[in-house]
């Protein structure tokens, strides 16, 4: 039986910072699932916000949530999909950050029922309560979802990140060709694998950057005024929104080449033919 009274929620939403979305576990998925479940629980949503979820994982990105809760004492509730888009760090790092919650005195509630708000006093009948006495029915099961999502997490990195090591240890490309490079599939021994071939436009300049760096005569910022005044400009890039891949936000790059894109030119080991992996 939910509260008939109306309960002020916060939706918090997380994404994966390299922007790979996995069926059923986009931002617009979790953002339906939570509406869903604050119409059911008579919940008004006042923000919905979205995480990029921590490259080193060190970070727990909710940790942003905690701290709008304690901005705002008007919330009530944090309504998330699951416990492994709250953290991926483990009991530990759910622990702390529930605990903070507590504090606050805001409820964790997530889309699939793993988390009950209830709380249990084993002394009820007597009509006192202790520490030890009063817990959650639903910890345990709280505690094994969060260290599950952690081997998950666990378990997922090694195998894609080994996967790269390996490919980029027998000379193939495994992300976005750098700048003067394009990448082209082959089917070898291995595969369908990616190397790199010079971009037919893009290569020109970086050569350029390097005949006139060889010559020692020249400096950063005067190869970079010759590289631009032959039409360089730097590679454009599409932001969309998180919601609507539809929409276009803002366009970067299209700068010209400065004295600091020469240097990061001239300490690219790429440029020399070496392939290296970095994490």
């Amino acid at each position: 039986m939910y509260p008939s009274s109306e309960r002020i929620g916060l939706l918090a939403i997380r994404v994966s910072s390299s922007k790979q979305k996995r069926d059923g576990d986009s931002p617009e998925e979790q953002r339906q699932r939570g509406e869903s479940l604050a119409r059911a629980q008579n919940i008004k949503i006042i923000d919905s916000v979205v995480l990029v979820e921590s490259a080193s994982h060190q970070e727990q990105p909710m940790q942003a949530i905690v701290e709008k809760c304690r901005e705002n004492p008007a919330v009530e509730l944090v309504l998330i999909k699951a416990i492994d888009r709250f953290t991926r760090g483990g009991s530990s790092a759910y622990i702390k950050l529930k605990e903070q919650l507590d504090e606050l005195n805001v409820t964790l509630i997530d889309t699939f029922g793993i988390i009950d708000s209830r709380r249990v006093n084993t002394l009820e009948h007597t009509g006192f309560k202790y520490y030890w006495s009063d817990y959650s029915p639903s910890f345990k099961s709280e505690i094994l979802e969060a260290e599950h999502a952690k081997d998950e997490l666990r378990d997922i990195m090694t195998r894609m990140i080994g996967a790269q090591i390996r490919y980029t240890q027998l000379g193939y490309w495994m992300r976005r060709p750098p700048y003067g490079f394009v990448s082209e599939t082959i089917d070898g021994n291995h595969g369908k694998r990616t190397i790199l071939k010079p971009h037919p436009e893009e290569s020109v300049f970086v050569r350029r950057v390097f005949e006139m760096k060889a010559q020692g005569i020249y400096s950063n910022q005067e190869i970079a005024d010759v590289c631009n005044s032959l039409g360089f400009k730097t590679r454009t890039t599409v932001v969309r929104d998180k919601y609507d891949p539809s929409k276009i936000k803002r366009i970067r790059g299209g700068k010209p080449m400065d004295e600091q894109i020469v240097d990061r030119f001239v300490h690219r080991l790429i440029y020399a033919g070496v392939v290296r992996f970095d994490n």
